[in-house]
């Protein structure tokens, strides 16, 4: 009896010992377990959180800088230089004396040149005494209008057109004056310049 008391003991102590173990891994795996969850749940808040959004602000402000071009030129994009103007220096015209460059001597004028001038000054002459002539007549016409009216209210309207045309004939004959001394100019100039007397004729 005792034999087989001891016996179902010895039976009995594997079975102890294995519910031991499992009961054993079985905490040790809850455990594992608890452990697993409490990092997934840190790492979701970490999550959460929100991420840096970019935008075309950001991505410009982040962007590095263009390297410098090779020629002096700012790169495209790149601000201009404090005092640079954006738009290159003009150049100067053809014919046109840069700022600061000595001014060029005025080249000779030709026979055509001369010819020209005198020409214009003579044709100005000749209108302008053609006009006094025509002013003149007018003038003497009204004259013998005014003598023989003898209403005054016709001998006053004929007085005001006759002052009229003497104001007029004063100052065509101040051109024609002025317009012979633009001729007399131009034969002085000639003549200093030394060109030949036939140029001005």
């Amino acid at each position: 009896m005792t034999g087989r008391i001891l016996t179902m003991r010895s039976a009995a102590i594997p079975g102890v010992v294995l519910a031991l173990v499992l009961s054993g891994a079985a905490a040790v795996s809850a455990q594992s377990l608890g452990e697993v969850a409490r990092q997934e749940a840190e790492r979701r808040k970490a999550v959460a959180a929100p991420g840096k959004v970019y935008t075309n602000d950001t991505l410009r402000l982040e962007l590095p800088p263009a390297p410098a071009s090779p020629s002096g030129t700012p790169a495209p994009g790149a601000p201009a230089a404090p005092g640079a103007s954006s738009t290159p220096a003009a150049a100067p015209a053809p014919g046109v004396a840069a700022p600061g460059a000595p001014a060029a001597e005025p080249a000779p004028l030709t026979e055509a040149d001369w010819g020209k001038r005198m020409t214009d000054a003579r044709a100005a002459l000749s209108r302008s005494q053609i006009f006094a002539e025509a002013l003149q007549s007018r003038i003497n016409a009204l004259t013998t209008d005014f003598v023989n009216r003898d209403d005054p209210a016709q001998r006053d309207a004929i007085a005001a057109e006759r002052q009229k045309a003497l104001t007029e004939l004063d100052r065509v004959k101040q051109e024609i004056a002025d317009e012979q001394k633009a001729i007399t100019a131009v034969q002085d100039d000639a003549r200093r310049a030394g060109v030949p007397a036939g140029w001005v004729r």
